[in-house]
């Protein structure tokens, strides 16, 4: 297997170093903004303003893609993001940011598309499944430091902010540097929500309703830890044992619902991470007993989106995986984009815990949605099923298919004056 990592080791570096600095803006917008004075509906439009730019970058990357090639396209938004980076300490106002995060977004969807499409180039069939764990991995891993150095600084100076375009910057230079040809194939967004929703109404209703309370967890957890008079080392570690907790049960969850119906095991985190959201809104928790309540809630919400994915998967014809994924990942998006303006007007009024109210309400009436299902569709026996992939279900990049890309898929594109030639392990095996 470290032969299978070898070709991608530069690239996966620089995923490590620009999760990083992804990771260190998401805990340190929010707690700067909230030290600047900015309210709660403030913080909410800033946080929905990046899942707005990531839905357009996921649409409009590949055409930029296609237009500069990968790497080119790669250093290009790798520039705009540590760019980005440096001017929220130039400009503390709300309307700036919130541009500021739109472009974020939109870099940062650019360059998963580039990353995930040179990762399925470099697989094949036998080892895309080790180095898309791997990329998952990595990522997690990335993140949850990412948000640690936020206590490196205090985030009232501009430092932290720095030190986050310094780690954007330098993943330009092993990507730049890497002698790995780039890929020449590029997925192309084509949505088909009727046609998903027709197929598995689960899949699509749990991606967009967990968009809407993953969103806004992710955009207001850190201004609610901060809003209950703990320090900012406690709101970043409350932030990393969460996502920590999330990463560290995708594959078991994953894997289970490959054996039983994925819509009852949703339903059981479903219920797990209401009763875990209100008990993070009722009681006054502070300490371990807060950390422990924020691992609990990754561990049950953050593998939501993780299994209503593969759920459509399961429902869908192998010709459609491409579309599955972008109609997925477009529910996810709008229900990201929604989620944080309304969390943040209900915390403006009753105060930062009523964000897991939000949360619960959510989580309550998607678990009555998918037990109505249940009730009403028959369950698919195992070998009906696709396997549970990682790679192509977790909650972190764009559009991330089961199989290398298929030149002759219409939903694929090849720059003309590009020589490639599909290598002969693809060629031969199924795309799934």
């Amino acid at each position: 297997m470290q032969k299978s990592l070898r070709p991608i080791a530069s690239l996966l570096f620089g995923v490590a170093l620009l999760l990083a600095g992804n990771g260190l803006q998401f805990t340190l917008i929010p707690l700067r903004g909230s030290a600047d004075g900015f309210g709660a509906v403030a913080l909410g439009l800033i946080g929905s303003a990046y899942f707005v730019g990531f839905v357009s970058g996921c649409l409009l990357g590949p055409y930029v893609i296609l237009r500069a090639g990968h790497i080119r396209a790669f250093a290009a938004m790798v520039a705009v993001a540590a760019c980005v980076a440096l001017a929220y300490a130039l400009a503390p106002l709300p309307l700036a940011w919130g541009a500021f995060r739109a472009i974020t977004g939109f870099a940062f969807a650019v360059l998963y598309l580039v990353i995930e499409s040179w990762l399925n180039d470099q697989a094949t069939n036998a080892t895309r499944g080790f180095i898309m764990s791997a990329y998952i991995i990595v990522s997690f891993a990335a993140l949850t430091l990412g948000q640690m150095l936020v206590t490196v600084y205090p985030v009232q100076q501009a430092s932290s902010f720095m030190v986050a375009a310094m780690l954007l910057s330098l993943a330009a230079v092993p990507v730049a540097l890497t002698r790995s040809a780039q890929p020449a194939p590029v997925t192309m967004v084509s949505f088909r929500p009727i046609q998903l929703f027709l197929a598995a109404p689960v899949a699509l209703v749990a991606a967009c309703m967990i968009g809407l309370a993953n969103g806004a967890f992710w955009s207001l957890a850190p201004v609610f830890v901060a809003g209950t008079g703990i320090d900012v080392e406690r709101a970043a570690l409350f932030m990393t044992v969460a996502v920590l907790a999330g990463a560290v049960v995708q594959w078991p969850v994953g894997r289970l619902s490959d054996r039983v119906d994925r819509r009852r095991v949703l339903l059981v985190l479903l219920l797990g991470a209401m009763l875990t959201s209100l008990a993070l809104w009722l009681l006054s928790a502070s300490g371990n007993l807060l950390l422990g309540l924020g691992a609990l809630f990754g561990a049950l919400a953050l593998p939501g989106y993780s299994l209503a994915a593969a759920h459509a998967y399961d429902k869908t014809p192998t010709a459609d995986v491409v579309a599955t994924a972008a109609t997925i990942l477009l529910a996810s998006g709008l229900g990201s984009i929604a989620g944080p303006p309304i969390a943040a007007l209900l915390m403006a009024g009753h105060g930062p815990s009523t964000l897991f109210l939000f949360t619960a309400t959510v989580e309550a009436l998607l678990a009555a949605y998918v037990l109505y299902r249940i009730r009403v569709q028959a369950t698919l026996e195992p070998p009906q099923k696709t396997g549970f992939d990682l790679g192509a279900t977790a909650p972190i990049g764009a559009v991330v298919t089961h199989g290398i890309p298929d030149p002759q898929d219409p939903l694929v594109a090849v720059p003309d004056d590009y020589p490639y030639k599909p290598p002969p392990a693809a060629a031969a095996e199924s795309p799934r």
